[in-house]
């Protein structure tokens, strides 16, 4: 287990916990009430630290090395069900955008979603998260066909934002990504979206339009991340820490301001800590909110999806 720097209280617990594990194993001394006292103690740290998280900290939380990424869910949710799609019929296969059709239980569900890597190799090989614009058409393209036969779409947000070299825009990235939020709008099928991790930017609206929009607790979703933020304010990544409390990023942030409908809870420390516990709790929430949502006729999901996101930035003294 990897930990950040503000868990360094925990991770000294469990090495403690740990050594007196194993000096009770190897040794005839009664160490049971010993680690009973670390074992409280690690408890009663981790949720004194994680009940108070700052936004920093939950960016931080967001990008855990261990934490699951979209094929995790994925495999998790359909099993052997899933059928992975390629191509965006245009340019080539984007490796950063991952989406095909698999089932759980028995209805079938389209799902799209930014994939990270778990290694510098397979990072680069899936550009660390970060869609080309033929990423963004692929999807597209799976939104077209799950609407011609009627599938829900779950899109699995987890992304540092849109790649932004040269050939991606040379390609007609911010053309891609708002054509996919136009699209979106009015696709007549239900659309499930949840932030996994990172909710950067336009990378991640152009598969972020939802008749319903989740967060996971330690997840976040802004214009810009808090060290780009930082950079333009202050000229400095240093104040990073103050850029995020102000972005109001996090999810209970998002659902204060009415830009997110829930936020999806996680094992105390983060999603990497259980994550079997964490894919049970979205199954839940996909399958509760297909069911509500299967309950309208098409015409209205698509009135009040465009209703929610007109409203979006009102503001009332």
């Amino acid at each position: 287990m990897e930990y950040l720097d503000f868990e360094l209280p925990i991770k000294e617990l469990a090495e403690q916990l740990d050594k007196c594990t194993i000096i009770g194993h190897e040794s005839d001394v009664d160490v049971s009430e010993t680690c009973k006292n670390i074992e409280k103690k690690l408890e009663d740290t981790k949720k004194e630290i994680y009940k108070n998280l700052t936004a920093w900290q939950r960016v931080q939380l967001s990008r855990h090395p261990n934490r699951p990424y979209t094929l995790d869910y994925i495999k998790a949710l359909c099993g052997d069900t899933f059928q992975e799609l390629f191509g965006d019929r245009g340019v080539k296969d984007d490796k950063a955008m991952i989406g095909g059709m698999g089932k759980i239980g028995d209805q079938t569900f389209m799902f799209i979603g930014q994939q990270k890597g778990t290694n510098t190799k397979t990072r680069q090989y899936r550009n660390f998260g970060m869609a080309n614009p033929e990423g963004y058409r692929k999807a597209l393209r799976l939104m077209k066909m799950a609407e011609k036969f009627g599938i829900p779409v779950v899109t699995l947000v987890d992304t540092p934002g849109a790649y932004p070299g040269l050939e991606a825009e040379e390609r007609g990235q911010g053309e891609a990504i708002a054509r996919n939020i136009l699209e979106m709008f009015r696709l007549k099928t239900q659309i499930i979206t949840i932030i996994i991790g990172e909710g950067a930017s336009g990378g991640a609206l152009g598969i972020g339009v939802g008749d319903r929009v989740y967060m996971l607790e330690n997840t976040w979703y802004s214009v810009i991340s808090p060290e780009s933020c930082s950079s333009i304010l202050w000229r400095s990544w240093e104040f990073k820490e103050r850029a995020a409390d102000a972005l109001k990023l996090t999810s209970i942030d998002m659902k204060k301001n009415k830009l997110i409908d829930g936020i999806i809870p996680e094992p105390l420390g983060g999603a990497h800590y259980d994550k079997e516990a964490t894919f049970e709790t979205v199954k839940k929430y996909i399958v509760s909110t297909f069911e509500e949502l299967n309950k309208k006729s098409i015409e209205k999901l698509i009135d009040e999806r465009m209703d929610k996101y007109s409203h979006m930035g009102e503001y009332k003294d």
